[in-house]
């Protein structure tokens, strides 16, 4: 029987769960995991999770102390939450899980130092070795600086919001153990400036700068892996088959797993040392000075790290109305409504993918009927969970 086209990937592709859903990895059955805020925000709104967030919440505040403000509480419960939702997975996954630094520290190179060492810490104490944990981290010059002292320390780093061959070049050149290059933003962004509907597969502008960064890094010997993420169709995932890691959402794992054909091979290292490729060297005002040509990895990488930094707000949000439940308050959530104007950048009412910048996976669940839009009613329900914990 011709196998699934998920079967085909993992014989050449690892395959990484990019969800904080334990039930959707379990399912699925990824090598390694990823998460986020927005990712763990949807994950700890399910009702099978509220014990890791309640229990989380109440060992902060104790830890805290009797002084600390709501908002102190909610940011070390945060920290600790992206960890418990990474123990929890790596009892599935045979390999990693990475844990992302607060996205509002992006452009802070000490801020990110410490905040990873934390994050390893609370790993280590719990039994788990650095070598499961990828702390993931903005590609911004700073963040990849800090990246570089981590690697050194022994804690391997996942850089992340990825768009431009320079950040790649720069990351390659400072040990990191893998990248992320974002190959659905970078067909979104191309869409609208262009106002082209649609590319062919093979000439997706994503799949064509994940193609040149996968080639340059095995042309000249390179280590650092490249895993490909943020993907809108399986059409993308089939055109970088032999990438040396793809993320992938539950839905377009579903996908993938109901077809079967064969599935060619696109990427390989013996391809891209025959290449002829220009080496190019990557100092801060080489990056600087990329960076400001590419208008593209520009604008996505700010846009990138507000995205996150709004999921992490969110997050906080909710956790606060949760911490104010457990003390016995009556609490009267806006968080719906709040999320919504911080997303609905337009105001026109919905929320499109480009304006929702946090995970894909999210976006698609709240997107129910796959529209490309997400209106109030659809946000509601999807959150629906986060507003009935006052009556459990």
């Amino acid at each position: 029987m011709t196998q699934t086209l998920l079967d085909q990937l993992r014989e050449m592709t690892v395959v990484v769960a990019d969800t904080g859903d334990i039930q959707a990895i379990e399912k699925f059955k990824p090598r390694d995991a990823t998460t986020n805020p927005s990712l763990i925000t949807a994950a700890a709104q399910m009702p099978q999770y509220q014990g890791i967030v309640d229990e989380t919440l109440q060992t902060a505040k104790a830890d805290a102390g009797p002084d600390a403000s709501t908002q102190a509480i909610v940011n070390l419960a945060f920290k600790r939450l992206a960890v418990a939702f990474g123990r929890k997975i790596l009892e599935i996954i045979p390999g990693r899980v990475s844990t992302e630094v607060d996205a509002r520290l992006s452009y802070d190179t000490e801020g990110t130092l410490a905040t990873a060492r934390d994050l390893i810490a609370q790993y280590e104490t719990a039994g788990i070795s650095r070598e499961r944990i990828l702390i993931k981290i903005a590609s911004t010059w700073e963040g990849i600086k800090a990246a570089e002292i981590l690697e050194k320390e022994g804690i391997h780093c996942n850089l992340t919001l990825l768009f431009g061959l320079h950040q790649a070049i720069a990351c390659a050149e400072a040990g990191i153990t893998l990248i992320s290059p974002f190959v659905g933003r970078i067909l979104d962004w191309y869409k609208k400036d262009t106002g082209r509907e649609s590319y062919p597969p093979a000439e997706d502008p994503g799949v064509l700068s994940v193609t040149e960064i996968f080639n340059y890094y095995k042309k000249f010997g390179y280590t650092t892996e490249v895993m490909g993420a943020s993907f809108r169709n399986t059409d993308e995932l089939q055109e970088l088959a032999g990438c040396d890691l793809l993320t992938i959402s539950p839905k377009l794992l579903s996908q993938l797993d109901q077809v079967t054909a064969e599935l060619p091979r696109k990427l390989s290292a013996e391809t891209a040392q025959g290449l002829d490729i220009e080496k190019i060297s990557v100092d801060k005002a080489t990056f600087d000075k990329m960076h400001a040509e590419d208008r593209m990895a520009s604008e996505k990488l700010a846009e990138g790290i507000q995205g996150f930094t709004k999921a992490l707000e969110s997050l906080e949000s909710l956790l606060a109305d949760r911490l104010s439940q457990l003390d016995g308050n009556e609490v009267v959530s806006h968080a719906a409504e709040d999320i919504f104007r911080a997303y609905d950048l337009d105001g026109d009412g919905f929320i499109t993918r480009e304006e929702w910048m946090g995970a894909d996976a999210v976006f698609d669940a709240l997107d129910i009927d796959h529209d490309g839009k997400i209106t109030p009613e659809e946000m509601g329900a999807g959150l629906g969970a986060a507003f009935r914990w006052a009556k459990i």
